[in-house]
């Protein structure tokens, strides 16, 4: 007898940009799919009509490739509305899946009037008591009913990958809404109809998902499955560096935002792959990543994204990538020499913007209060050209003969003028690419 194929999937709904949130979900369940040899779907979510958008969607393959995410099947759950419709009815059919007509404001009151009683405010099933007569009653005074799942007693428990011995009373929650008024199918249904129907064996995703995992694994059983078929993995919540929800922040870490920047996508996987864990991370590969994935790694406590340490890592990145990694991303003219003069300094690429304007633009550097004199010298003493990458040292030991300076004294002063900047790239490798004029009117405008 064969293995059962193992199957993982990323699931987002086409109705925004991807964001730092979705990638590590998407990120880990690739990784997770490639070590054990498993399929990996994309399935998106696109039943909300309203919100779901083609524009989104092309979006969010765009953006998992330049990830460097493949995946080996694609399901759109819009094209499967007949297959939610027929899963429906065997609910009904069941006595599982009940019509529902109270509007949010009943809906409302009742919550508050349990409170008020210390209840907890768990929908009270008033529906089930609907007799014909008052559905049809309903119905011809125009509501149209939406549909409830009738959750079973009890508990419900599985052992989960990341989190250990989970268990959700079901007891505790409300019967969810699967189909709305209007017919549409929610995403706890259609979620458990697509994974049952694609053979998906493992479910890896937030921990916001843990109570949906108890409903729907009681749904599972509902429409004939055994529930047993289905691993999960629950990832702790991302917090940001306050510890708050990062889902406040999202726009501002989306993936198209990120790369705008010159974020390295090995930046973002070698740190979203481990974010949660104890270890460090470090540049890797894919391959390197996929090679070393294992859900033990994984903490269960929730984990903070720092930008800082990203940007770190990213600047870890850059230092690794060669000219024509990066040459159709530099400003028009830049060249290798340039590239390899100051990648050690860039924590975004975007940052390489103002350093071609050092070495090949109109800076105005700063006039250095009581340097004039120092500076004068530097002028007097700027060899001439041609240059080439002794240039540098030539020209500052003839001023430190001349002047005296040494160390910081004598470096900030010409630092500050030839770049505007206290620090940066070395300037052995920057002062060829600046050039003789530029770096005589720079030294003539610090002194002034």
């Amino acid at each position: 007898m064969t293995a059962p194929v193992l199957r993982a999937r990323f699931a987002p709904s086409p109705t925004g940009f991807l964001h730092v949130g979705n990638a590590r979900l998407a990120l880990v369940n690739f990784l997770w799919a490639r070590r054990h040899g498993a399929r990996f779907l994309l399935r998106l979510d696109d039943t909300d009509a309203a919100r779901s958008t083609d524009t989104y969607a092309e979006a969010i393959g765009h953006d998992l490739h330049w990830l460097g995410l493949d995946w080996d099947e694609t399901h759109r759950q819009s094209a499967r509305l007949d297959r939610y419709a027929e899963a429906a009815e065997a609910l009904k059919r069941a006595g599982r899946l009940y019509p529902c007509f109270e509007s949010e404001e009943e809906l409302r009151a009742r919550r508050e009037q349990r409170l008020r009683r210390h209840q907890a405010p768990v929908y009270d099933r008033a529906m089930l008591k609907l007799t014909a007569a008052q559905r049809a009653a309903a119905e011809a005074g125009g509501k149209r009913p939406y549909w409830r799942f009738l959750l079973s007693g009890g508990a419900v428990g599985w052992d989960d990958l990341v989190l250990g011995r989970r268990q959700v009373k079901l007891p505790a929650i409300s019967d969810p809404v699967l189909i709305r008024a209007d017919g549409t199918p929610l995403y706890t249904f259609c979620s458990v109809v697509d994974d049952l129907d694609s053979g998906v064996s493992h479910v890896i995703r937030g921990e916001d998902h843990v109570t949906n995992t108890g409903v729907q694994l009681d749904l599972l059983a509902a429409l004939g499955a055994d529930p047993a078929r289905l691993r999960f993995a629950h990832l702790p919540l991302l917090l940001d560096e306050e510890g708050e929800k990062l889902s406040k922040r999202f726009d501002s870490l989306s993936l198209r935002r990120l790369r705008g920047d010159g974020v390295e996508p090995m930046a973002i996987t070698s740190y979203l792959a481990r974010l949660g864990s104890a270890r460090d991370p470090v540049p890797a590969t894919l391959a390197e990543l996929i090679a070393d994935f294992d859900f033990s790694r994984f903490s269960a406590a929730p984990a903070r994204f720092d930008m800082a340490q990203m940007r770190a890592l990213n600047r870890r990145v850059l230092q690794t990538l060669d000219f024509p990694a990066v040459a159709a991303r530099l400003p028009e003219g830049a060249t290798e020499a340039f590239w390899r003069a100051v990648r050690g300094n860039l924590d975004l690429l975007a940052e390489a913007r103002g350093w071609w304007d050092v070495v090949a633009g109109s800076i105005v550097p700063p006039v250095i209060e009581g340097e004039g004199a120092f500076l004068a010298a530097a002028l007097e003493t700027l060899p001439a050209e041609p240059w080439d990458a002794k240039v540098w040292e030539i020209w500052t030991e003839a001023l430190k003969q001349r002047t005296g300076r040494r160390g910081k004294a004598l470096f900030l002063p010409l630092r500050l003028a030839l770049t505007g900047e206290d620090h940066g790239p070395d300037l052995r490798t920057l002062l060829p690419l600046i050039g003789r004029t530029r770096a005589a009117e720079r030294l003539r405008v610090a002194a002034a």
